[in-house]
């Protein structure tokens, strides 16, 4: 589900829809174009490049778009600090804990101020007490900006933080009431 709505792979029936225009269909350059514009992913793994510190992870999606380095280096401060961590930019992913990289990955997710983001458990790898606090940052900065979240997860917990819940039940989506959110 989160490939085919992040344009990474196709559906085998149905619409991916933005801004009400089927998307689905178009070539991969259009596809890549609007993943880069437009959705922001974060996963389960952060996925950091070793070799660069904190700020230039966070940086790099900006300077595929084709902003300037010290343009993007700023954004890429801005969004560290508002998850708290803005007195680590320039430590390497290997002089991070496991949630500060997280956090990373969800900066780096938010970089280009995408409109859907898009996070495979994001929170999966750490522990319950990290996980939270994770969560919590991402959960304040996807609401501070106004961004849309598709959040995939077995944390039953995390999803009663949800504004809504679905689960994925036999190849469908099915929506969970709001008083069965806790499970």
């Amino acid at each position: 589900l989160l490939h085919a709505a992040g344009l990474l792979e196709r559906p085998t029936s149905g619409e991916i829809r933005i801004d009400g225009a089927d998307v689905g269909g178009l070539d991969e350059r259009a596809r890549t174009h609007i993943r880069l514009a437009s959705i922001g992913f974060v996963y389960q793994f952060h996925h950091l490049l070793a070799e660069f510190d904190a700020r230039d992870n966070v940086a790099l999606p900006l300077r595929i778009a084709g902003v300037g380095q010290a343009q993007a280096r700023e954004r890429a401060s801005e969004v560290l600090t508002a998850l708290g961590l803005g007195e680590r930019l320039t430590h390497q992913p290997a002089q991070l804990s496991g949630g500060e990289q997280q956090r990373v990955a969800v900066a780096r997710a938010l970089a280009n101020r995408p409109r859907l983001l898009l996070a495979d458990e994001p929170t999966g790898n750490l522990d319950p007490a990290t996980s939270q606090s994770v969560f919590e940052a991402l959960q304040r900065l996807v609401k501070d900006t106004g961004v849309a979240a598709l959040i995939a997860t077995h944390n039953m917990e995390l999803a009663g933080h949800m504004d809504r819940v679905f689960a994925l039940k036999d190849g469908h989506l099915e929506e969970r009431p709001a008083e069965s959110h806790a499970y």
